[in-house]
């Protein structure tokens, strides 16, 4: 069915990537992507891939910085070995909240990442939910950037919550916040939150909308140290809420994250899996939504050349 089609994976998420061919229905590619003594990556490409049209899966995630080199050499050697066209596919892209020159002499640094992509030889991106959407304009081949919200959306319309309201974690997610709740058939609450400076503290100081005996889904692109939803869940609790819900489409869970979801107050943490999950960051609250299926229906339609934008109008 596909002709000259070659998936492979870096060490970031070779789950993801497994799951993917397995909705495609072909085999993954065969590589060695492995780290020396030193610390140096080595890449090697075992199988023929000239003329092929190529997609690496590798999100950029924890080891961040190893994580994003396996994918800059895997590119190269790709391109090496002639591959017709390579497509990076990064379901979680970093550096994403370093996209502007918002303090004196700070770096951009989301965009210094576009170009070692574009650089290691990357024909084309596909990725999801990026945490700043103009980050697909640091790149000056074609980006298509996915969304999880319908398989969000569909997963909570399933469970049928008695007088729900979606809750933006912060200010800057709520125009996705809105497209959430229409699509779940709630009303949206926005909470309001101050950052303190680099530290990544956070000060929740509001929250703006009617939750009071209601079941509130707190939505974001992302969860890190959990510092914002735990803010959001506390203020939610004293505006009155009957119940609390989380959602998020990355799951990076840095630092005192699985602590402080662990003792929080939420009947359940939602995410999808464009970051690997390992036992130590599951919890009992936990549920994980695949986005194999939406990852693989957009490669299949990047290679027969059809309309990847018709997945953003319904589920796959």
């Amino acid at each position: 069915m596909f002709r000259d089609l070659t998936i492979f994976s870096g060490n970031a998420h070779p789950a993801l990537c497994a799951a993917i061919c397995r909705y495609l229905g072909i085999e993954q590619g065969r590589a060695e992507v492995f780290e020396f003594s030193n610390e140096n990556i080595f890449v090697k490409i075992n199988q023929n891939v000239r003329e092929h049209d190529v997609f690496v899966v590798q999100p950029t995630c924890s080891p961040v910085n190893r994580s994003v080199m396996e994918l800059l050499i895997m590119l190269d050697a790709l391109k090496r070995a002639s591959a017709r066209r390579v497509t990076a596919v990064i379901p979680y892209f970093a550096y994403g909240r370093s996209d502007k020159k918002d303090q004196p002499r700070v770096p951009i640094t989301a965009r210094l990442l576009a170009d070692l992509i574009q650089v290691a030889g990357a024909d084309r991106v596909l990725t999801m939910d990026l945490h700043a959407g103009q980050v697909q304009g640091f790149f000056k081949i074609p980006v298509d950037e996915l969304t999880a919200v319908h398989i969000l959306s569909d997963y909570f319309r399933g469970l049928e919550l008695l007088d729900p309201v979606v809750v933006s974690a912060d200010i800057g997610f709520a125009k996705k916040a809105r497209n959430f709740a229409e699509l779940v058939n709630a009303p949206l609450a926005i909470i309001e939150k101050r950052r303190a400076g680099n530290t990544g503290m956070i000060e929740s100081l509001n929250v703006i909308g009617d939750v009071r005996g209601k079941t509130a889904i707190v939505v974001d692109d992302e969860v890190d140290s959990a510092g914002s939803l735990m803010g959001a869940v506390q203020v939610l609790q004293q505006a009155g809420v009957k119940d609390i819900y989380a959602s998020c489409v990355h799951a990076v869970l840095s630092g005192p994250a699985v602590e402080r979801l662990r003792g929080a107050p939420i009947r359940e943490f939602v995410c999808t899996d464009t970051i690997r999950l390992d036992p130590p960051k599951r919890l009992d609250t936990m549920r994980v939504l695949s986005t194999a299926a939406l990852f693989g229906e957009a490669i299949s339609r990047i290679h027969t050349g059809e309309s990847v934008g018709a997945l953003f109008g319904a589920p796959v």
